[in-house]
């Protein structure tokens, strides 16, 4: 799939309201280098160009955290809560939640080793619920019911009500994509 088309307006956006050559941005453990001049983002930990759907996730972020667009307001909501979530639904269940469902679903528990790796904490939900610094400034909390004789096991991902205001609906889907991969 090419992001073309993404790309280039992430790149001219941040052209827009860039004041460095260069810029270090921290995602999920990992920091990348964003080189405007060369346009080109480089993950830290290997040296190599971060994949397309990264450096824009990464672009996006950079604007918006130069422009002050986020800032959490402490209410979380579900993918289904943000605008267009809904009617995309079935589609991010399919491929986020049944993701972490199919790696956590009958140990919830084994959802903490992630928090050695990232930075987070446990959170008082559910059989088993993190929450995870992604960005610096944006924390995800993830999720997990263990099944029972009544029901199956269930998960979500919770989002700070304000990262729409960063992040479009198909950032977002994305977004959760990487995150859920990455743990």
């Amino acid at each position: 799939m090419s992001y073309d088309a993404a790309l280039k307006k992430a790149w001219e956006d941040l052209e827009k309201i860039a004041d460095a050559p260069s810029y270090s941005v921290s995602l999920l453990g990992d920091t990348y280098e964003v080189n405007r001049k060369e346009k080109l983002v480089l993950s830290n930990s290997c040296n190599i160009p971060a994949k397309e759907y990264l450096v824009i996730l990464i672009l996006h972020y950079l604007v918006g955290s130069l422009e002050n667009k986020y800032a959490p307001c402490g209410e979380w909501v579900s993918f289904k809560d943000i605008e267009g979530g809904e009617i995309y639904y079935p589609a991010y269940k399919e491929g986020v939640i049944a993701h972490l469902l199919k790696k956590y679903g009958r140990t919830p528990e084994g959802l903490l080793s992630v928090l050695e790796r990232f930075s987070g904490n446990r959170i008082d939900a559910s059989d088993t619920a993190i929450e995870l610094v992604t960005f610096p400034d944006i924390r995800v909390r993830i999720i997990v019911w263990k099944a029972d004789e009544e029901f199956p096991s269930e998960a979500t991902v919770l989002f700070d009500k304000n990262l729409s205001k960063l992040y479009t609906m198909e950032d977002i889907s994305v977004f959760s994509h990487v995150i859920v991969n990455s743990i």
